[in-house]
């Protein structure tokens, strides 16, 4: 199993929008993203910290109901563009 990379809110926020996520709301440092297909998250951008591993696998199970292993060749993906 490939380790979860460490990602800041920013590029997170980033990574959606190019897996078809949008922008609905922005509250405060917190940043909330809708696909077509009705999935919603929230991603907290606090000056420019990383995101905690924990937050990062509950939203990648939860919210994006991607396995860690889909997830991970996915944004691999991005990353090599």
């Amino acid at each position: 199993m490939s380790k979860l990379p460490v990602i800041k809110g920013k590029d997170f926020v980033k990574f959606l929008q190019s897996i078809g996520f949008n922008i609905i709301r922005t509250r405060g440092s917190h940043v909330r993203l809708k696909a077509e297909d009705g999935r919603v998250t929230t991603v907290p951008i606090h000056s420019n910290k990383n995101l905690p591993k924990g937050l990062l696998r509950k939203i990648i199970r939860e919210d994006l109901e991607l396995s860690l292993e889909e997830f991970i060749r996915i944004f691999d993906k991005y990353k090599k563009r």
